[in-house]
């Protein structure tokens, strides 16, 4: 369908958080976009929960924006505007890392674009560096802070020794966090993201199903505590990386030395580094949660798609998804305060060939504590040296790890 002389017809589904600060939005650059383009964009339609007819908004349109969220029905109304000719813009991650091989095939077929910046890391336009500045790269690895609420909660605890519960609180009443956090929290939110970055930066098919994910629930401030005299700080990582012909995408907390660049990222802030023989290391980080960022980078994508052409091409290749990944690990024990207890833990760790970086032992009697720091260990002979260690009888609580990443850049 070809836009009205001088103008371009731009249908958005969706009118929450991110879809009103869209509508805002694009009036409001519309006169810039006409001189970059040609074209004056202007919305032709909306729709929402109680008013509107996407076949109506359809016909009307040369694209339609998807800021409905959700599968279905977001998934129908993306395929349906492709095959009739539009292209499509969408934030919707989860429509992504769970249908994206169909809607990019879709997209192919129909000699249409589909465009995601928004889906990833807000503003940051990690998709396009991957997907077009980086084309001719090799990659070894994506990896990065994807999640803004995560981010922000973190932060606070470590800034204010506030618990999870009162960060989340603070999140929410910023508007950094939804009501329902779970998907947040979680990690299943940076998950999707991540299978998303995995698909495009190692030509693969990566559903969500294929990621493993850990949240930040069980985080507790004397962690972030202890971080601090080991000179750690905390993050929610998304990592995706080839390892021995394969492929591991997995997201969890990590802690960070102050080197690595990502350390320094704070606040609902994201930012993604990406890996590659051919251009060493680029980090790229920007606000990652907000509606009017979210609706920035969709517009990008919208004034993107009226300077054709750009596609997601087939996958070439299908690399077997790796789970046991190395890595080095904070451990945290509550212990009885007696004699023998870390030479007991120590000998269940050299068992299992998990060797000590540094100790910290903390507090007497009922706050007698271990926090120590190891080498990087293959994570299935951590995980039998942990499970050995929860049966050890000195134990007054379960033990808590988290992931250590080693890395820092000059």
């Amino acid at each position: 369908m070809n836009a009205a002389p001088g103008g371009f017809r731009v249908g958005l589904l969706g009118h929450g958080t991110v879809g009103s600060a869209f509508a805002h939005l694009l009036p409001a650059q519309a006169g810039r976009i006409e001189l970059i383009t040609g074209l004056r964009p202007a919305i032709s339609g909306v729709l929402t929960r109680s008013s509107g007819s996407f076949e109506e908004i359809l016909e009307v349109s040369d694209l339609i924006v998807e800021l409905i969220g959700g599968i279905e029905p977001a998934r129908e109304y993306v395929l349906s505007a492709m095959r009739a000719g539009r292209h499509v813009v969408t934030a919707n991650k989860q429509l992504l890392s769970q249908h994206g091989e169909e809607l990019w095939q879709t997209a192919r077929a129909n000699g249409v674009q589909l465009r995601f910046e928004g889906a990833v890391a807000g503003v940051v336009p990690v998709i396009r560096v991957v997907q077009e500045s980086l084309s001719g790269a090799t990659i070894d690895r994506v990896h990065g802070i994807v999640n803004g609420t995560t981010n922000f909660i973190l932060t606070e605890m470590a800034r204010t020794g506030m618990t999870f519960a009162e960060a989340l609180a603070e999140a929410q009443r910023l508007g950094y966090a939804e009501a329902d956090p779970s998907d947040d929290v979680g990690g299943r939110d940076a998950a999707a993201k991540m299978a998303i970055l995995a698909r495009l930066a190692f030509d693969t098919p990566v559903h969500l199903d294929q990621v493993r994910y850990e949240g930040i629930e069980q985080i507790q401030p004397d962690d972030l505590e202890y971080a601090r005299e080991l000179g750690l700080g905390l993050k929610l990582i998304g990592t995706a990386e080839r390892i021995d012909g394969g492929l591991s995408v997995r997201v969890h907390p990590a802690f960070l030395y102050p080197g690595h660049p990502l350390a320094s990222v704070n606040g609902p802030f994201n930012a993604v580094t990406v890996e590659s023989p051919e251009i060493t290391e680029i980090t790229m980080s920007g606000p990652g949660a907000g509606g009017p960022q979210t609706a920035s980078a969709v517009l990008g994508d919208v004034v993107s798609a009226m300077i054709p052409p750009a596609s997601t091409p087939p996958t070439m290749r299908v690399l077997e998804i790796v789970h046991d990944v190395v890595s080095a690990f904070y451990l945290h024990l509550e212990v009885a305060d007696r004699p023998g207890v870390l030479a007991g833990v120590a000998q269940v760790l050299a068992e299992h060939e998990v060797s000590v970086k540094s100790v910290v032992q903390k507090g007497l009697g009922e706050q007698a504590r271990l926090v120590m720091v190891v080498h990087p260990v293959l994570e299935s002979r951590f995980a039998g040296a942990m499970a050995q260690i929860a049966r050890l009888d000195v134990l007054r609580a379960p033990p808590r790890a988290i992931r250590v990443l080693e890395e820092e850049f000059g």
